[in-house]
């Protein structure tokens, strides 16, 4: 080869290579302008007050595992609009009782979508449920199903349903007595919260086959896995994580077990019901009659009413057991409070044989009892998502922003409340505020549209268990504790849960 020939080679390769470069920079240079210019536009929105925050990961390092006291913390110190992102997620936190108001009533349309989370889109069958389905014509047709089924008559005619299995807790608590040793309270509010659901939605109790995990652990299982940890939900990228942290796992099996068990109790009541024509049909039922002769715009699919259902069971058990076992915590740690509840409750009923729903309206401290018990100790209410650009408090929110009230906060806000901390039912005795979400600073079940359906379905039942249980017996702690040694930890999740179960021991009163 000459020394032309390898000029020109030389030559062509450098040629070659300038190109190249000279593609390569300009490349740059163009990314480099569109994201200065998207810098440049980002800074011109007018966003809430936001902490400074770490590549990647956002503000994740500056929550602890009690996410609602963690958000308080960092409210106090940026202000109750507050600006934080979660791996790839925006979140607007909102912890202003005149800001949630607006949120949610004023402004109630440009923020009632949900965020689509991979739990509840695999456990409620793409999110065609009515607690995290989107905003659209489909949700207000469900929503309307759970009115009809958990209306004033619907739960009223469920009474021989509650005093049935309120009765059989009783007389097992009794049998307990003559051991005298502690029983483990928590579970029994579980077992009876899911007992009183299982048979308003399928009229009988179900379990799994033998050997199988039954239907009321499940569901336990599926509500600790909408409120885990799961990297999809904040950093799309990095789902295949959950792989190695075992959520796609769980969420797997949780979800084939359930839904082995929903298929067959609904195969059961299609086989063995009659949904048309009984005056007494359960929440199956209903569901069942509309897939059969239709619902406005939508077919009701086997895998809508599976959602449905569970549903049910997430506010039916889950709240509803929480609320139960917080209420006896605080009424053992403030025997002043247990005292005075148990006297309205004995003096009401006296020597009867037993405590009828009728005797309960009459239980005014009762009613204001469980009332302080949510105001300290609320669910935690479903994030929102901005569907638009919107504007909020003078503030830019920019569309697909992840929205959360912490109602935990309002409800123990010193400005709002005297002596926040402190469990005084007191303070409701004589105040016609109720768990409607008609007080904004008091909302235990949310407001607006997407509040609880199944609020007096809660209720009813909680006040029903919680009078069996002053009235047909006294509490100590185990081995002479103080009640005010009692633990009160949380576990943070869609319920926030006491962390160490509540052990008493049982004393039988005689009337």
């Amino acid at each position: 080869m000459d020394l032309m020939t390898l000029f020109q080679q030389w030559w062509q390769e450098v040629c070659i290579s300038t190109l190249l470069n000279s593609f390569l920079i300009s490349l740059l240079l163009l990314f480099s302008f569109f994201y200065l210019l998207k810098l440049t536009r980002g800074g011109e929105l007018n966003l809430p007050p936001s902490p400074p925050k770490l590549p990647i990961i956002g503000n994740l390092h500056q929550l602890g595992t009690l996410l609602h006291r963690s958000l308080h913390i960092l409210s106090n110190k940026y202000g109750p609009l507050l600006l934080l992102h979660m791996g790839n997620a925006p979140f607007l936190i909102v912890s202003s009782p005149e800001i949630a108001t607006e949120l949610i009533k004023g402004r109630d349309t440009d923020f009632l979508n949900r965020p689509q989370i991979r739990a509840a889109n695999v456990l409620f069958c793409g999110c065609s449920d009515v607690a995290f389905c989107s905003y659209d014509d489909y949700w207000r047709q469900a929503k309307k199903l759970f009115i009809e089924n958990l209306s004033q008559k619907r739960v009223q005619a469920l009474q021989f349903v509650r005093e049935e299995e309120v009765g059989e807790v009783v007389e097992k608590i009794r049998r307990s007595c003559m051991d005298g040793g502690a029983i483990d309270l928590s579970e029994i509010c579980v077992a009876i919260a899911h007992t009183i659901t299982c048979r308003a939605s399928f009229s009988k109790m179900y379990e799994g086959e033998e050997g199988s995990l039954s239907l009321g652990h499940l569901v336990r299982q599926a509500v600790d896995l909408i409120g885990a940890f799961c990297f999809e939900d904040l950093f799309p990228s990095l789902g295949w994580m959950d792989v190695l942290t075992g959520f796609s796992s769980r969420l797997r099996r949780t979800s084939r077990a359930l839904h082995a068990i929903l298929d067959q109790i609904i195969e059961d009541h299609q086989t063995n019901g009659d949904s048309d024509q009984s005056d007494d049909r359960d929440f199956l039922d209903i569901l069942l009659c509309v897939q059969k002769n239709g619902m406005p715009g939508h077919d009701l699919t086997k895998e809508n009413i599976k959602a449905l259902i569970l549903d049910m069971f997430l506010g039916g058990t889950d709240s509803t057991a929480t609320t139960m076992e917080w209420a006896m915590a605080e009424l053992v740690k403030n025997p002043r409070v247990m005292k005075r509840a148990q006297e309205e409750v004995r003096s009401v009923v006296g020597k009867k044989s037993k405590v009828d729903e009728a005797d309960i309206e009459q239980m005014g401290y009762l009613k204001c009892t469980i009332k302080e018990t949510l105001r300290l100790h609320p669910p935690f209410i479903l994030a929102r998502k901005s569907s638009a650009p919107a504007k909020l408090e003078g503030y830019d929110i920019p569309a697909r922003t992840r929205i959360l009230i912490n109602n935990w906060a309002i409800q123990r806000d010193p400005k709002l409340w005297d002596k926040p901390g402190e469990f005084f039912p007191e303070r409701f005795v004589s105040n016609p505020i109720d768990f409607k979400g008609q007080n904004d600073k008091f909302f235990p079940f949310g407001m607006g549209p997407r509040s609880c359906p199944g609020i007096s379905f809660a209720i009813i039942g909680t006040e029903q268990v919680l009078a069996n249980l002053l009235y047909w017996f006294d509490w100590e702690l185990p081995e002479g504790a103080a009640g005010e040694d009692l633990d009160m930890s949380e576990v943070y999740g869609v319920a926030i849960r006491k962390k160490i179960p509540l052990r008493l021991v049982p004393v039988l009163h005689y009337p």
